[in-house]
């Protein structure tokens, strides 16, 4: 079972999972999409060194973005089941881990 993360942010927001930072961000981005239900919504990025994508998933806001060589994924709803942040987290988690 993945562990999360419970780190209230000043925003209210949940961090809730951590995975490296291997890919790059765009193939990232491909790879939440592909989950069904994600809509991407905003995709920022340098195309050096950070990049947010935000999204929605079962009917919550995510953000995801790049710290300190790693993957930082938020909800805005602190409540979110866990079962959903282990979804999320376990389907980003099969392409980051394997690059």
């Amino acid at each position: 079972m993945l562990p999360l993360i419970d780190l209230r942010m000043h925003d209210g927001s949940r961090h809730f999972g951590s995975l490296p930072d291997n890919g790059d961000f765009e193939s990232l981005r491909d790879v939440l999409s592909q989950l069904a239900g994600v809509q991407v919504t905003k995709f920022v990025t340098d195309q050096v060194t950070e990049a947010w994508i935000h999204f929605t998933y079962q009917q919550h806001l995510f953000a995801a973005n790049t710290q300190l060589g790693e993957w930082w994924f938020f909800v805005d709803d602190p409540t979110c089941p866990d079962e959903i942040l282990r979804g999320l987290l376990s389907h980003a988690g099969k392409f980051l881990r394997r690059q």
